[in-house]
């Protein structure tokens, strides 16, 4: 195989949308920092919505893993979701899981001050030489053939052991 066809994980994205409840947005705060060691990013809007969110308001938080630490979180996760990922999950070089209780990972305890709070996992792939497709030089070769279609996304989760359900 093509070593610059090999696919591996680019970021894993953990995401917590809370809309305006002062108290869910700490509670969010404290579960992400706890389960990535990392200090979480709030999320904002992007416009004025119906339900009455403002423009740049704090919405949700998120926390971005990479290398090393967003493989082995994303084991964890899978997992914890029995090893399913149904076909809607999936798209050309992304996939998504949601969790719906953080206590369901290993290693993470019951925490009173957060009680039982769920969140959003992203995963994006990526094949060596992407950052080379994003620039405009002159004229690149990296393009559509370079780029992670839904079969080779599906195939790289299959490998994984995870199996991809209707």
């Amino acid at each position: 195989m093509n070593v610059m066809k090999k696919i591996k994980i680019e970021k894993v994205t953990l995401n917590i949308g809370c809309a305006a409840d002062k108290e869910k947005m700490q509670r969010a705060q404290k579960l992400l920092a706890k389960i990535s060691d990392k200090k979480p990013v709030a999320t904002l809007s992007h416009k004025r919505s119906t339900f009455g969110i403002t423009k740049r308001k704090p919405i949700g938080y998120k926390v971005t893993l990479r290398r090393e630490k967003a493989e082995k979180f994303l084991i964890d996760v899978l997992n914890s979701a029995d090893k399913k990922i149904r076909m809607n999950q999936i798209n050309n070089g992304n996939f998504s899981i949601g969790v719906k209780e953080y206590i369901d990972l290993p290693e993470i305890q019951y925490d009173p001050d957060i009680g039982i709070i769920g969140f959003d996992v992203a995963v994006t792939l990526e094949r060596p030489g992407y950052r080379v497709k994003r620039k405009k030089i002159g004229n690149s070769k990296l393009g559509k053939n370079h780029a992670i279609n839904k079969k080779e996304t599906i195939d790289w989760i299959k490998n994984l052991g995870v199996s991809v359900v209707e």
